[in-house]
């Protein structure tokens, strides 16, 4: 069956803030200049928002300039943050809250909402297609198609394959999609911006990119204890226990709930830590507690987010087009946002795309999108700011976070010197021999629950009977090797429950089982096998969670 094809100005794979933020531009701009573009948006998620999750607290700075009467167009930024707490966690019993006037003045969120990103990006799908963008959710992008040196475009996953790869009933190939520009905006390491980066060198010169993982859940809760516009910061306890570094965040949104979450760096040693169960630990401590108790858990989710800041940005250029948002890694760490700098990548990617087209350039590299970065106050920001990673990751929370205070606070600047961390995440895992072994208690399903519950309520599914999107280089490995150096951390490090060595039916031993069904599209297992063997590719479009609210 031959595949079909179409054909548009501009093709933007992502429906997250980037890629929204860049096609609803690109429209503005032609229809400001009275021409006729064709823009597509793909998604591969079953809806607009579906696989969208961020903690979020929203700096509408990027919103505000796409959108300035956002307000009256019924933008969903409904909870106006009202007061910071920040509390170092000594232990699992104690706190101490940090003053105000030592907090790092990025981590100060007035000004700033409370919001639902996913609810946010249903919306800026809603004012694109009144632009005229096309917008299609449920078509996952598995291939970029490059000819002579150039991306053309990308092709659409097939459906209808079987696990064994024959085709059902029903099979109907991918789609080719071309463009004259191509917008990759896939969020924290998409696996086609992965490609780009290794396949056109952007990355050469550059610090690897580091990660965390956001594991995020939301809760109804008792209206006693609700305080609309409250921002809870932690730092310390439990991941201080393990010599890992991260911290977690609770908001007080609207409707009597509360998101509540915990980011632990990727770039942790012990391959005994579990990053799910440190959270579920973490609700146990009173400062946390005190919000939950009482209340009643109403979604889960979990998604790699991109720390490398500054000193690993690729190069976002290429031929045939732009890698923007998370997929380049534009989040500020330093102030736990990358919404606002998401969708301003994207519209200074939208300026550059109109430009080139108005030129009548199809195809070329945009080479002038690093001046027009450079001009930015993104890339202010993000300069500025890249300290703020490598400090946390060389000294710890509260020597990283003196460094921080120092420069934000005091120079009102950065340091006339960079820090520099070199150290992949993948290759800070130590032997598990080496290492303390970490106990976790059980979950009491009042505030801690288990994962498969947790995946449960994540509304994650995918077509049972299709290949296995996570792909094993050497399927040897796993048992191999990972098994007796480090306990096989897959076990722990996925926070869906996709990893497990079990004893085989036959009798033969141990094997390990990847179920795929349970996969919240987090990307961790991508990011953090230490022998780099799991490739996550894009299953059915469609598949995955579907995430409410988050």
């Amino acid at each position: 069956m031959e595949r079909e094809s179409m054909e548009f100005d501009v093709l933007i794979v992502g429906g997250g803030p980037a890629g929204l933020s860049a096609a609803c531009r690109v429209m503005q701009l032609a229809q400001e200049a009275g021409e006729e573009l064709t823009v597509c948006v793909v998604e591969k998620g079953s809806e607009i928002g579906a696989h969208i999750l961020a903690g979020t607290v929203f700096e509408p700075t990027a919103l505000n300039e796409l959108f300035p009467d956002w307000k009256e167009k019924g933008a969903p930024l409904n909870t106006p943050v009202t007061r910071d707490d920040i509390f170092l966690l000594k232990n699992q019993e104690k706190a101490t809250k940090v003053p105000n006037a030592f907090v790092p003045k990025n981590m100060h969120n007035h000004g700033n909402y409370i919001i639902s990103l996913g609810n946010l990006c249903r919306w800026l799908a809603e004012q694109a297609e009144q632009l005229g963008v096309e917008v299609y959710p449920g078509f996952a992008a598995s291939e970029t198609i490059i000819e002579d040196g150039q991306v053309k475009g990308i092709i659409t996953g097939d459906m209808g394959v079987a696990r064994d790869g024959s085709q059902k009933d029903g099979y109907m190939p991918g789609m080719e999609l071309r463009a004259k520009y191509t917008l990759f905006t896939e969020g924290c390491r998409g696996h086609l911006g992965k490609r780009l980066i290794s396949d056109f060198k952007l990355d050469e010169g550059k610090d690897p990119q580091h990660y965390g993982i956001g594991i995020k859940e939301l809760w109804d809760i008792d209206p006693a204890k609700h305080e609309p516009g409250l921002v809870v910061h932690t730092t310390g306890w439990p991941l201080n226990e393990s010599g890992s570094t991260g911290g977690s965040f609770l908001y007080h949104l609207e409707n009597g709930q509360v998101y509540v979450g915990l980011i632990t760096d990727l770039s942790y040693s012990n391959p005994h830590l579990s990053p799910f169960e440190e959270f579920q630990r973490l609700k146990h401590h009173p400062e946390v507690k005190k919000y939950l108790e009482g209340g009643k858990r109403v979604a889960y989710g979990a998604r790699a987010i991109a720390k490398g800041g500054y000193n690993a940005l690729p190069k976002m250029s290429f031929p045939g087009g732009l890698l923007l948002g998370c997929d380049a890694g534009t989040l500020n760490s330093s102030k736990i946002k990358g919404s606002h700098t998401a969708m301003k990548s994207g519209l200074l990617g939208a300026e550059a795309v109109f430009e080139a087209l108005k030129e009548g350039k199809s195809g070329e590299e945009i080479t002038s999108f690093q001046k027009r970065f450079e001009d930015s106050w993104l890339y202010k920001e993000l300069y500025a700011e890249r300290n703020f990673g490598p400090a946390m990751h060389k000294f710890g929370n509260i020597v990283g976070g003196a460094i921080a205070f120092f420069e934000q606070n005091i120079l009102r600047g950065s340091l006339p010197i960079t820090f520099r961390d070199t150290t992949p995440d993948y290759a800070t895992m130590k032997p598990a021999s080496e290492c303390k072994k970490v106990t976790y208690p059980k979950p009491d399903n009042k505030l801690t629950f288990d994962r498969l519950s947790s995946v449960f309520i994540s509304n994650t599914n995918h077509e049972e009977d299709q290949p296995v999107h996570l792909k094993l280089t050497d399927p040897d490995i796993p048992l191999k090797d990972n098994l007796p150096k480090f306990d096989e951390p897959a076990q722990r490090y996925c926070p869906a429950g996709v990893y497990e060595v079990v004893e085989a039916e036959d009798g033969s031993g141990k094997k390990f089982q990847i179920n795929a069904q349970n996969c919240v599209h987090c990307k961790t297992c991508d990011i953090k096998d230490p022998a780099q063997n799991i490739t996550w590719v894009t299953p059915e479009g469609g598949g995955g969670p579907n995430y409410p609210n988050m």
